[in-house]
């Protein structure tokens, strides 16, 4: 039965909450019996968490960071791209790129919905409970029938705070039509805005500049530098871990403080 939306959007808010007080869910996530262990996490996703070069320096995507809290026999692919929502990823042919090097037993990790939100650019833009919705279910079965496990995750939240302190929310509808995505595919969920909504509000203001891509030339609330890429990579695999896609023994690190220095930007291929 479907979860009706206004409940779902009600709900929203204290999702985090819930879920750490839910029972964990299967440990689909592992690989079938026989196979090697050595698997790959693969990222599909948009600027929060892709691959940054040499000339964009300090910004930094959380998938970069997210090495750091996975064992080593665990690989991570990121195929994020800048600027991309589910629409222009599928049009440009980008999941049809990935699925022929997904084996049985990876993970195929999807965060969308920034780009998603263009409402006035039609080559991004999706409406969050028709056609976010049916992109999301493309990535889902396209996982499945490589036999990897989908894992959705709603797109991590901006910075930006109400006059009293408040951290605001920004995605609109498309987390919610996320999570009721997940729930009708029995799809394991990593509610990444709501944990870092929580963690900007706990940071407050002023400290979350820190993690941000502020620089003497530019105040980006959208993006990342270190500190931040880091922070969100370390929910992103404690969420991996809580709800069982990943084995604990496929994590590490998870409270341990990385240094900022391990970050790196290399020279882009185009350059």
């Amino acid at each position: 039965m479907s979860v009706g939306r206004r409940a779902v959007v009600t709900a929203g808010a204290g999702l985090a909450l819930a879920l750490a007080g839910a029972p964990a869910a299967r440990s689909q996530g592992l690989p079938p019996r026989g196979l090697p262990r050595m698997r790959t996490l693969h990222i599909a996703g948009d600027s929060t968490a892709a691959q940054k070069y040499a000339d964009a320096a300090p910004e930094t995507g959380w998938g970069m960071a997210l090495p750091f809290f996975l064992h080593k026999g665990l690989t991570v692919a990121n195929h994020a791209v800048n600027g991309r929502s589910t629409k222009s990823f599928l049009d440009e042919g980008r999941l049809d790129a990935i699925l022929p090097a997904v084996r049985p037993g990876d993970l195929l990790l999807i965060q969308f919905g920034h780009n998603d939100e263009k409402t006035a650019d039609p080559t991004r833009y999706t409406e969050p409970w028709t056609t976010y919705q049916d992109n999301l279910r493309v990535f889902v079965e396209g996982a499945r029938s490589r036999g990897a496990l989908p894992v959705l995750a709603t797109s991590v939240e901006r910075r930006k705070f109400a006059a009293d302190g408040t951290a605001l929310r920004t995605h609109g509808a498309y987390p919610a039509a996320m999570r009721e995505t997940a729930l009708e595919a029995d799809v394991p969920l990593l509610d990444i805005e709501a944990l870092s909504l929580a963690l900007w509000q706990e940071l407050g203001p002023e400290a979350t500049k820190t993690y941000f891509n502020w620089t003497a030339t530019e105040q980006d609330n959208t993006h990342f530098n270190p500190p931040g890429a880091i922070e969100v990579a370390r929910l992103v695999a404690a969420e991996l871990l809580r709800t069982h896609v990943l084995a604990p023994r496929e994590t590490r690190r998870l409270d341990d403080e990385i240094p900022t220095d391990r970050i790196t930007w290399p020279v882009s291929e185009e350059s």
